[in-house]
Order: structure tokens, then sequence, then C-alpha cells
């Protein structure tokens, strides 16, 4: 027999009446009693009728979400975990990989009232983007944002920060005569943790050796790495500015018969999957997806609920993961 709202009210020991506020977003339950009603629906797996659901509230039902690719283990991490705590408020979520706006200026995902809210992470065309989303009123939350001026309603990562704890456990390891490899300066999280790095190193009156820019991609840490190698200029320790970059560096210098971290220290930037599944693991800082996708949702929710009320925006500060690739020199 499929799951009712009564079955729900039962488990959680409230009235059908504050089961279905939860369920239509109320902000006028307790948030004790809303957890309840959460925790009962997720062990009941209790599916709302969508239909009846948008019917009641004049809303479709479905939050957008548009990424720029799903092959990283990171964005993934993020759609997956907003995915899951839309559902427990019996949302639907719509996924766009797209990098920005078609040739008329518009996004499909926009048009045609398609959507209660949508959700951009680390968007490309982010001003296009937002000034279509404010034209057409409809609530929005960026993630990684690229503009400063859109901070207050972003949940942005504290990628100086980041930046900035990378190059700290590199001096502490020893090293002094060290790199970076940066990703494209489009993406303001490639400025930020930049700039974090060189400011950790200048406390301590050092400058990076070599800063080296290209994509984000295995291919490019490869490629940097061959070319240091044969010109034999390694340094002693590198920050890349993401685990891809990271993973590209270290293949290249095991093939040459070096070894990580005894010959060279390297920390990358993300804290994928793979980061800890090759060898030697990968010291990283790390991006707590489930903190910032839990961060947007909420912002979302209060956008759409209480929509004349400002909802600030939310920084995230990233982890160091100490694993294998670092040592002391």
């Amino acid at each position: 027999m499929k799951t009712s709202i009564f079955d729900v009210a039962k488990r959680s020991g409230l009235s059908v009446v504050t089961v279905s506020r939860v369920l239509n977003g109320a902000q006028t339950v307790r948030e004790k009693n809303r957890l309840k009603v959460l925790e009962a629906i997720r062990e009941l797996d209790y599916r709302p009728s969508a239909a009846a659901r948008s019917l009641a509230r004049g809303r479709t039902g479905t939050i957008g979400l548009i990424v720029t690719t799903l092959q990283d283990s990171f964005f993934d991490s993020v759609a997956k975990e907003i995915n899951d705590l839309l559902a427990a408020e019996g949302y639907y979520l719509a996924i766009s990989v797209s990098r920005g706006l078609d040739h008329s200026g518009q996004h499909y995902m926009i048009q045609e009232d398609r959507l209660d809210g949508l959700i951009l992470l680390s968007p490309v065309e982010e001003e296009d983007f937002v000034r279509e989303l404010r034209a057409r009123h409809i609530p929005y939350v960026l993630i990684d944002n690229q503009q400063p001026a859109h901070n207050e309603e972003a949940v942005q990562i504290d990628n100086y920060r980041g930046g900035y704890v990378a190059g700290r456990h590199l001096l502490e390891q020893g090293h002094q005569r060290i790199a970076h490899l940066c990703g494209e300066e489009l993406y303001r999280s490639t400025v930020e943790r930049r700039r974090g790095f060189v400011q950790a190193l200048q406390e301590e009156g050092l400058e990076p050796i070599m800063i080296e820019q290209g994509e984000y991609s295995i291919g490019f840490g490869y490629a940097t790495a061959r070319r240091w190698l044969e010109a034999d200029t390694l340094p002693e320790a590198i920050f890349a500015g993401d685990d891809y970059i990271a993973l590209g560096f270290i293949n290249a210098l095991l093939e040459a018969g070096l070894s990580v971290p005894r010959d060279i220290s390297v920390i990358g930037y993300d804290d994928q999957v793979i980061a800890a599944k090759l060898h030697p693991l990968l010291t990283t800082i790390r991006q707590p997806a489930d903190e910032i996708a839990r961060a947007a949702v909420q912002q979302m929710l209060r956008k759409i609920n209480e929509p004349d009320q400002p909802v600030p925006g939310v920084c995230i500060c990233p982890e160091l993961i100490i694993r294998q690739s670092t040592a002391v020199r």
C-alpha cells in the first residue's frame, strides 16, 4: 500500500496539518517538529503528489541546477546532495550541463516558468544569468560565484584561505623552492587560491619559484612536469590548483623514476574521489560538498518561501587533508 500523509503524521507523532505545513515549506513550524517530519518522510520513503503540491502552492515543484560539467566528482557530490535535500522537501531537481546562455541570450530552463528557482554551480557567464533571472523574478542561488558583487546571493568557498593553508602546509614541511600550477584565469577560484598561496610564502620572505597557468586537467599537470624534468628545473614542492593537475604532475614524475613525496611534495585542491584511490594518496584541500549543498538549498528555500526577506550569503572554509604526497624535506 502506498504511504500516505497520515502515515507520516503517525510516524512523526504530529498532526496531519503540521506535516502538510512542512511539505509546503511553511515557516511557522517549529524546527524540531520540522526535523521529525523530515525524518519520518525518509524512514517511510514518502513521496508526496507533485501535482497536488504544485496546485496547492501555485508552483512547479522543480528546482533547476546548471553546472559546467559532471565529469568532476566534487560537482557530482554537490549535485547529488542537493538532489537528496530537495527531495526531502518535496522538490524535483532538474540538471542542465551548460557553460552559458544560448545565442539568443537565454537558457531553456529559465523560460516559460519551468522552475521555482535555479541554482548555478560555478557559473561562467554569471552576469548574463543573473540579469536574466532578475528580469524574470526567478529566485536563484550562486555556488562558487565569479563576481564579488554577487557575494550576498551566493554560497562561496573561501578559496583564498584554501590557497593560504596549502602554502603554509608546504612551508611547515620545510620546503622553500615551491611552485604553483593554477587553472584558468576566468575562474575567481583560480585567482583567490593563487593569492592565498603567495601570501603564505611572502609572510616567510619567499616567492613562488614558478607559477604556471593552464587548464584544470591531468594533461596540463603532466605536460608541465615533463617540461620541467627536461629542463632540470623541478622545485622541492608544488601546489596544484586542483587534484587533476596534481595527479597529472605525479604521473609524469613516476614515469621518470622519481618518488612522491621523497623527491618532491605535491598538494592538490578539491579532494576529488580519485585523490584517495591512487598511490601515493594525495594531500589536498577539501571542499565540503555536503555543507555547500546544504547551504545552497537552505538559501533557495528561504528565497522561495520568504521572498520579501533578505537572505545573506554564506562563505564556507575548506579543510586540509594530509595524506601521503607531502612530507618533511
